[in-house]
């Protein structure tokens, strides 16, 4: 499901505008991306964790040459999913 096709169903659900609706999702999307930037974890109960997580400097090498490369180590966001959300996935079938 896309931005827009979420809209759609918010909007329809809640007797909103399509543009209110995507407002909102952006709105979501944006607080969610700030809050991992500041405080480093946004939780939502029923889908999951959204955590920053340290990657450590690595040696990997160059598929096309072969040739060793160094990856500095970084930080990224992982995602953890609520164990509800992992029961209703495993049960659809």
């Amino acid at each position: 499901m896309k931005k827009t096709e979420m809209a759609d169903v918010i909007a329809e659900k809640a007797g909103l505008s399509k543009k209110n609706a995507l407002y909102c999702i952006n709105l979501v999307c944006e607080l969610i991306a700030d809050e991992i930037v500041k405080e480093g974890a946004v939780a939502l109960h029923g889908v999951g964790t959204f955590k920053v997580k340290q990657r450590a400097a690595r040696t990997a090498h160059n598929p096309r040459t072969g040739q060793k490369i160094s990856v500095p180590a970084r930080r990224v966001v992982g995602f953890r999913p609520a164990s509800s959300l992992v029961k209703a996935v495993a049960a659809k079938k």
